[in-house]
């Protein structure tokens, strides 16, 4: 939550880096949230903020229906960075002159050269690389600006009014392609709009745990506790708050990786203390998912069934007022929600029966994922908690091609685990956003001792990523490959071959179902 700490609002004009834009202001200790640029300036007067940030965009500015921001924003006396599209909304809107580049676009890499250093390029070299990313171009200043900088190709490539606090960039400081962009925004952040810095982990925890004492008060309040990052930091700190008030409810659908479901009952029972139901439904999930192929089916009844438990367990906690969730905030951006700061809504769970109606508890909602694995360490969850891979709510079963059964299941659940081992025993664990095997139901001709076998194939798949809306392929070392496949075939009868997925997210999906 935000607290007493200052704050920075992010107009998100549609650029691919709003999120890092957050993401930078955090890390140097400002609080930010990302807000819609259609946000009336009502609104932005009432949050009170330190200073606000106007993100890229795809857009030109005078092209029909481009985004625009309520002209009040700029007299509201607050500092105001603008970079990319958010100099060249600021610069039109000012009074000054945005035109289609006449000279070569910039997209990527380029040299600034300082002319005036002051304001976010202030103590900077007179040149250094930045990252481009327009088609337009300011051409005539706004009054009460000064041209800051310029490249090659771009007249105006920063802009500056000390006497409004305003700044204008046209390359991104945000993303580490190019030089200094962290002392650029420390520049605006701390020189120009005075931030003190003083948001953290720390205080947040401190703070997130004082606001659902008060929220909760006395009431009993229930999370379903899948063992992944996100829920488990948010039943733990809850747990921080409310102690033996907090019910976690951890349904086993039999789909888990191996040694999962023993893991969250040591940490969190056994460890931690909590207060745990672990209920095994896997013979019930299994029994649905019998000679069921399509992959859209296989989540669905997934899906239902594990709504039917949780809701014949929540029963057993009928006086729990509110419900925990590990919602994140890229989900809140994601949807549209414009109460990024809120601890709690008021609504039913999705997906949940229309008759459960909780108040919901969403204790990270504020934050991204770096920042819970920070918070998680913090409150003492092991490493193999917090460094945990995404997995996908319905576990093994969108990693079988076909009917899912407990041989397949099986065989797979040894074979992905020889993958994370040999990831982890590489040291490459923390450099990987998801890592695991995939059994696609081909079967393939080999040799084994002199005998021909006709066995299955075992798919291996490991991308990078930030968030999971795009990932590319990792490139992992052959070496570490090699070890791979010879364990995955020596070690897992029934397996003869193994293979790499190659493929990029767009065009595929992470998960092959």
């Amino acid at each position: 939550m935000q607290g007493k700490h200052q704050l920075v609002i992010i107009l998100d004009f549609g650029g691919q880096y709003a999120q890092l834009i957050a993401r930078r202001t955090r890390e140097l200790g400002v609080y930010s949230e990302i807000w819609s640029h259609q946000t009336e300036v009502t609104a932005i007067r009432e949050a009170r903020p330190l200073a606000i940030i106007f993100s890229g965009g795809p857009n030109s500015v005078y092209a029909e229906h481009a985004p625009t921001v309520d002209a009040g924003i700029f007299h509201l006396g607050i500092p105001i960075l603008g970079i990319c599209y958010g100099m060249q909304l600021m610069a039109k809107a000012l009074g000054g002159e945005v035109a289609p580049s006449t000279g070569k676009r910039e997209y990527g890499r380029a040299d600034i050269i300082v002319t005036e250093q002051s304001g976010i390029l202030c103590g900077l070299p007179d040149r250094f690389p930045v990252w481009m990313s327009h088609g337009d171009s300011v051409v005539n200043l706004p009054p009460m600006f000064v041209n800051s900088a310029h490249t090659a190709n771009t007249p105006v490539a920063a802009m500056y009014s000390a006497a409004l606090r305003m700044v204008g960039t046209q390359f991104h400081p945000e993303v580490t392609h190019g030089a200094y962009g962290s002392d650029m925004l420390k520049n605006f952040l701390f020189n120009i709009a005075g931030a003190a810095g003083d948001w953290g982990m720390k205080s947040f925890v401190a703070e997130a745990t004082a606001a659902i004492q008060r929220i909760v008060g006395q009431s009993e309040v229930m999370c379903g506790l899948s063992g992944g990052v996100d829920s488990a930091v948010a039943a733990v700190l809850v747990h921080r708050a409310v102690g033996g008030s907090l019910t976690s409810i951890f349904v086993d659908h039999g789909m888990l990786r191996k040694g999962e479901a023993e893991q969250v009952v040591k940490t969190f029972r056994d460890q931690l203390g909590m207060k745990l139901v672990h209920v095994d439904a896997s013979e019930r999930f299994l029994a649905k998912l019998e000679g069921v192929t399509d992959p859209e089916q296989k989540r669905k009844i997934i899906g239902t069934e594990f709504i039917r438990v949780f809701e014949e367990q929540s029963r057993q906690v009928s006086a729990a007022k509110f419900l925990v969730q590990g919602t994140l905030y890229p989900d809140v951006i994601e949807s549209g929600t414009a109460t990024a700061a809120t601890i709690k809504t008021h609504h039913n769970v999705g997906g949940l029966p229309k008759d459960m109606q909780f108040e919901l508890l969403e204790p990270l909602r504020q934050l991204f994922k770096d920042e819970v694995r920070a918070i998680g360490r913090q409150l003492g969850l092991p490493d193999t908690v917090v460094d945990r891979h995404p997995s996908p709510g319905p576990g093994l079963a969108v990693r079988i091609v076909g009917e899912i059964t407990r041989a397949k299941l099986a065989l797979l659940r040894e074979a992905d685990y020889i993958v994370r081992e040999e990831v982890a025993r590489a040291g490459l664990h923390k450099e990987i956003w998801q890592c695991f095997a995939v059994l696609p139901g081909v079967r393939t001709v080999g040799v084994m001792g002199d005998e021909r076998t006709y066995a299955e194939v075992i798919a291996v798949r490991a991308v990078s990523s930030l968030d999971a809306m795009t990932a590319d392929w990792y490139r992992m070392p052959h070496e570490v490959l090699d070890v791979i496949s010879r364990r995955i075939v020596n070690e897992i009868k029934g397996v003869n071959r193994v293979v790499y997925d190659i493929t990029s997210k767009p065009p595929g999906t992470i998960e092959w179902e």
